[in-house]
């Protein structure tokens, strides 16, 4: 299925859950920020956060800098 992530188009698979997305675009493991749809998803539910075809989705990642 096809997802908005970040602004492009991205294939995934059937029961990608919110999690499993994550993991695959960042290996930070802190500083993260996830809407789904203009919603912010709370870390503690990304797990049960299923996504569907055409979920825009934004991945954020802080970052320290001047």
């Amino acid at each position: 299925m096809i997802v908005i992530l970040n602004g492009f188009e991205h294939e995934v698979a059937p029961n990608t859950n919110l999690a499993d997305l994550v993991a695959k675009v960042s290996r930070a493991e802190t500083g993260i920020a996830v809407a789904v749809n203009d919603e912010v998803v709370p870390r503690h539910a990304w797990s049960a956060t299923p996504l569907s075809s055409g979920a825009r989705i934004e991945v954020l990642t802080a970052v320290q800098g001047g």
